[in-house]
């Protein structure tokens, strides 16, 4: 008889593994936390001393919003490894919960040197735990089919669950009572999570228990290993001595233009030197246009965090009828998670709906339609910061319209991206492929925030110049898109 770690996975009345539930929850607590905190940062680096945040001026905030929230995608690469080749998925997902955990409680302290400790620690948590929960979803269904996709459907309805609820909870306490409150609640419901987590973790089985890839660490492996963490551990020391000082705008310009070259190097070595077939050369210059488009997509998208979220704060009207005071500002973070909870299956019916009667766009197109939605919701903000140039308030219509627009947009091109790639890339090259897909997101992140650093509160004028070049060229770029899907589905050879 099985072992209750190793039994198989036992369907619950819905008719999916019993281990969904375990996971769902834990993602749902882990993105309670990550979006709690996120919809915080910037408002807090923003905030005047006085009133209990750091002071930093825009661009500097955006600069660390941008390396932050980059870090956290860049992580989940050795994160992956790490899993695969020593600690299995479930151990990967315990320890990155903890780790997370532990740098939200850091960042309660009210220090700058905390607080910056408790993004890292979080960027490391992440990169464990995010890659790898997905992971050990895809493993509760080794016959795959419908009822895998349906999992991860239910899974995706835990992430926007939790980034809905996130900033409510944690916005409503760092706003309204003590910015480090809202951060310490970020890492309670982190702790939910993994204590979930570990009474129902005999649900997952088998799923994520071990390495996929076993490589046992002899004593070179462990050293170095050792003295990697060493290293860090001292370079993080010494940064928040003050002994090593850096500069976040500089460092996130020349982090752009790193990972910029790993991509244009990688794709320029693979296409010389990776023995490609004609057939999967033709594929993974499609994963190359695509890899362009959501690097562009996602350095919009992400002002939600940033430009959008101080927009909120500074030029929105947020009193509510019944409500004495008004509603917190990150509270408009969690709009966007309602609208994909809502419209998700909207979306998904249409593209059935379209497939029956042969008029289902291509993935190209859908990537088109994405930016092409970026830009229409950055065109309503041209209008919210024309009224604001005015000395205008604006209510809160022009933000929920352009997260509603950006929401549609977004369901157009992220489900669709790890899909494609997972379909076009060549079997012995998925793995680096998708690793490099994530560096489309990670760069993505970093431009958003230097882009919301070019927001002057003091140049209110120049702010609807601003919001057209961000309208300018996902427009453009989702027109060439379009007018080019045809070709582009030919290369594709047919993959759907």
């Amino acid at each position: 008889m099985m072992s209750t770690a190793s039994a198989p996975t036992t369907p619950a009345a819905t008719g999916q593994p019993r281990g969904l539930s375990t996971l769902f929850f834990t993602e749902m607590w882990e993105r309670f936390s990550y979006y709690g905190m996120r919809g915080l940062l910037v408002l807090y680096m923003t905030k005047a001393v006085r009133d209990g945040g750091m002071g930093l001026d825009d661009k500097l905030a955006g600069s660390i919003y941008g390396l932050y929230t980059a870090a956290v995608y860049l992580a989940s690469l050795p994160g992956g490894w790490l899993a695969d080749r020593w600690l299995g998925a479930q151990q990967a997902v315990w320890y990155g919960g903890l780790i997370i955990a532990a740098g939200h409680f850091t960042m309660v302290f009210d220090r700058p040197e905390t607080f910056f400790l408790g993004l890292v620690l979080v960027v490391i948590g992440t990169g464990l735990l995010k890659p790898n929960i997905s992971a050990i979803v895809g493993g509760l269904y080794p016959e795959g089919g419908t009822r895998r996709d349906a999992g991860f459907t239910v899974f995706y309805m835990g992430i926007n669950l939790g980034a809905f609820l996130g900033p409510f909870v944690c916005g409503t306490l760092g706003e309204k009572f003590n910015w480090h409150y809202g951060f310490g609640a970020a890492g309670v419901g982190m702790v939910l999570g993994l204590a979930q987590y570990r009474f129902s973790r005999a649900h997952l089985g088998d799923a994520g228990r071990l390495p996929g890839h076993p490589t046992p660490l002899g004593g070179q492996g462990r050293g170095l290993l050792a003295l990697v963490a060493i290293a860090f551990a001292a370079f993080i020391g010494l940064a928040m001595a003050g002994v090593i000082h850096i500069a976040p705008i500089a460092v996130a310009q020349w982090t752009t233009a790193f990972l910029l070259a790993v991509a244009v190097g990688y794709f320029a070595l693979l296409f010389t030197t990776g023995k490609l077939t004609p057939l999967e050369r033709n594929r993974v210059i499609v994963i190359l246009i695509l890899f362009a488009a959501a690097a562009l997509f996602w350095s919009g998208f992400e002002q939600a965090g940033s430009s959008l979220n101080l927009f909120a704060e500074r030029f929105t009207v947020r009193s509510v009828p019944g409500f004495t005071t008004a509603i917190p500002a990150s509270w408009f973070q969690s709009v966007g998670p309602v609208f994909v909870i809502t419209l998700a299956p909207v979306m998904a019916g249409l593209w059935v709906g379209l497939a029956r009667r042969h008029l289902e766009p291509s993935i190209p197109a859908k990537f088109a339609f994405g930016l092409l939605l970026l830009a229409v919701g950055f065109l309503v903000m041209v209008g919210a910061a024309v009224l604001v140039a005015r000395g205008q308030m604006v209510g809160p219509q022009w933000l929920t319209f352009t997260y509603l627009i950006h929401t549609f947009g977004e369901l157009c091109l992220s489900p669709v991206g790890l899909s494609s790639v997972t379909k076009l890339a060549p079997k012995r090259l998925v793995g680096q492929l998708m690793g490099i897909w994530f560096l489309a997101a990670s760069m993505g992140n970093l431009l958003a925030g230097l882009v919301a650093g070019e927001f002057n509160v003091n140049a209110l004028s120049s702010w609807p110049g601003l919001y057209l070049k961000i309208v300018l060229l996902p427009a453009v770029a989702g027109l060439l898109l379009l007018a080019a899907a045809k070709p582009i589905k030919k290369l594709m050879a047919g993959v759907n």
